[in-house]
């Protein structure tokens, strides 16, 4: 069957998505509204959420091209359409470079291709160059200019704790964004994206009116794609998935919004799905997990290495605003990068205490989570776990059969290579049971069971609490004793006690690993 509907996968340019009849999700409402709040605009958002559409479609708007908007919700709104001159810069391509020199150089062919370059070489540096191409746009055009910076913080991403190169690349970035101020006069708007928040002393030392709108409730939705967008504009499309799966629907549109959903950027917020997953999923026809297809970002993973992040910990947390929603460059822990990059999301908010809830959004980013981390963090290649163990390791949970379970563990714990990777995680841990716990935490959440560790009750903490639709896993890890002991342990402080009147059957297991052998040798089921 031919897929007749045409969507936007890696398509940018608000134009080329209008012209070639693309799959549009209509965002011109917001984007119009926020050209209203301030002069100077800033909105974080993770990657692959529609930041480069957004800023296209700010082109668009304010170059004038009117007939580009026709039947979109910003024809109820504009009344104007006046052509102003558009400077429209991506600093994604400045990113990787090796050197503050070579950061610089790039900066500047950039600006060279823009149409308001004259050829001059009295421009010496990028912030000299920008400051000139506004002039000659406003002095040619007689209009102020608009300004559209997109990925503003792509080179500094990757260099974030370099000694070196951290101060040398923030000196040229401070230096490009000076004119974005002295310019004030002559730009009519400015919008910055990115993933991460700098402070604006750091980098925008001199824009002290920059509005930050990325937790901003009426503008949550400005990117992604809300559960009502799908449910309207997708309508076909999962109708059309939901005969190749042979389900409803509407069963259809709960395995997409566990999938993708549960993404949201303001304490009021409706449910965001990820645009780049769902849209390639409709195009496929299939439930991919397209966000992860370049896999974790390497910094992503060197901020939580440096941190020294307790990856069990990032399911369920609960913390003011302030701690993941500081300067990047301020970070005491991984917690902002992981919210700003997606990897968390807000799940819920407490107005007394002002606390907000912390959780993996969803699905795709679950298993590709672990799916990155389990090297990292236990030494053990994912090919191991997908030879044949995460499968029946899987269908023996949803038998209930926890016996069979903890077989194929310890097989497939025991057929591990001991490779230096894995030696040196089990030595690094501050505890076996620690490294033990983190080792399971990721299978059960590759396998998109959800698991807590460290669960607190009166009795003291559970090693580890797992969550299946009809049963509920409380278990005890002991490395230096025996697993009578831990069952003992579950037992004599009430672990099990808080889950009596869940309704589901709640097993109890300790569990015992043999640090020689590297694998679980001894079990007790109740």
């Amino acid at each position: 069957m031919t897929n007749e509907r045409r969507y936007p996968i890696g398509v940018q340019t608000f134009e080329k998505v209008i012209k070639g009849r693309y799959v549009y999700v209509d965002k011109t409402d917001l984007m119009w509204k926020m050209t209203k709040v301030s002069n100077y605009v800033f909105l974080s958002r993770p990657r692959r959420f529609g930041k480069s559409l957004l800023s296209s479609t700010l082109h668009s708007f304010f170059a004038g091209q009117k007939e580009l908007f026709e039947g979109l919700k910003v024809m109820q709104l504009e009344q104007e359409w006046t052509e102003y001159p558009v400077i429209h810069l991506d600093i994604s391509i400045a990113k990787g470079k090796e050197s503050a020199d070579e950061l610089r150089r790039t900066l500047m062919l950039m600006l060279s291709r823009d149409q308001f370059f004259d050829g001059n070489d009295f421009e010496k540096t990028p912030g000299e160059r920008l400051t000139g191409m506004i002039h000659r746009a406003y002095e040619k055009t007689g209009h102020q200019v608009a300004v559209i910076i997109d990925e503003y913080d792509a080179p500094l991403l990757e260099v974030l704790h370099e000694e070196e190169n951290l101060p040398a690349f923030r000196k040229v970035m401070q230096e490009f964004y000076v004119p974005l101020k002295a310019c004030d006069p002559y730009i009519k708007f400015c919008f910055i994206t990115g993933i991460t928040k700098f402070s604006q002393l750091s980098i925008f030392s001199t824009i002290n009116n920059l509005k930050n709108l990325s937790m901003r409730p009426d503008f949550s939705a400005i990117c992604g794609i809300t559960e009502e967008e799908v449910k309207t504009v997708f309508t076909e499309d999962i109708r059309i998935m939901a005969e190749k799966y042979e389900c409803t629907p509407e069963e259809m549109f709960l395995k997409i919004k566990n999938r993708y959903d549960g993404y949201h950027f303001a304490n009021e917020s409706p449910d965001i799905y990820n645009p780049f997953s769902l849209l390639n999923a409709f195009d496929d026809r299939e439930l991919t997990s397209s966000w992860f297809a370049s896999a974790t970002p390497s910094y992503l993973i060197q901020q939580m290495k440096h941190f020294r992040t307790d990856i069990t910990s990032l399911d369920n947390m609960e913390e003011p605003a302030e701690a993941f929603d500081i300067p990047t460059e301020a970070m005491t822990t991984a917690l902002p990068l992981l919210y700003q990059s997606g990897y968390l999301t807000i799940k819920g908010y407490d107005r007394e205490t002002e606390m907000y809830k912390l959780s993996i959004p969803n699905q795709e980013v679950r298993i590709g989570y672990t799916k990155g981390l389990l090297p990292t963090y236990t030494g053990i290649e994912i090919g191991y776990t997908q030879k044949g163990f995460a499968l029946k390791f899987w269908q023996a949970l949803k038998k209930n059969d926890l016996e069979l379970a903890l077989q194929e563990m310890k097989t497939f714990l025991a057929a591990v290579p001991y490779v230096e990777g894995f030696k040196k995680k089990l030595e690094e841990a501050a505890t076996a049971e620690g490294f033990y716990e983190y080792t399971l935490w990721l299978i059960f959440n590759m396998l998109n069971v959800y698991a807590r560790t460290q669960v607190k009750c009166a009795g003291g903490r559970t090693d580890m609490v797992v969550w299946m639709p009809d049963a509920i896993y409380v278990l005890e890890l002991k490395a230096n004793g025996t697993a009578k002991e831990a069952l003992d342990q579950i037992n004599t402080k009430g672990y099990a006690i808080p889950y009596a009147t869940d309704g589901r059957r709640v097993v109890k297991a300790g569990i015992r690993f043999n640090i020689n052998s590297r694998t679980i040798d001894e079990w007790i089921i109740e």
